[in-house]
């Protein structure tokens, strides 16, 4: 069985067991967090169950096993004959859940 959530405005295909980055949540460390379900399907496809546009009554509970820093991304502006350069880096913030349970 899986299910498709949304969190930190993306959408995440998810299986139970699975360890994933989203979006810096503000939770701690070891927590439980419930997570909004837009459709859950089995794996063979057979039962499919699409929300409008979330499931009422399902839920998908996940647990918070660390926040972190992505890798550093470099931006660099230049203009050339003009003495302009600009250097900055940038990384950004997540938390990796471990989903524990998906229910209808």
């Amino acid at each position: 069985m899986f299910a498709i959530v949304k969190t930190g405005g993306k959408q995440y295909k998810v299986a139970q067991g699975q360890t994933l980055r989203i979006e810096k949540v503000p939770v701690k460390e070891g927590e439980l967090l419930d997570l909004d379900v837009l459709l859950i399907a089995d794996e063979e496809g057979k039962r499919v169950e699409i929300g409008k546009p979330f499931l009422t009554g399902a839920k998908v509970t996940a647990r918070i096993v660390s926040h972190g820093l992505g890798d550093k991304v470099h931006v660099i502006k230049y203009k050339p004959k003009v003495r302009y350069k600009r250097n900055v880096g940038h990384r950004q913030p997540y938390s990796a859940i471990k989903i524990e349970k998906i229910a209808t």
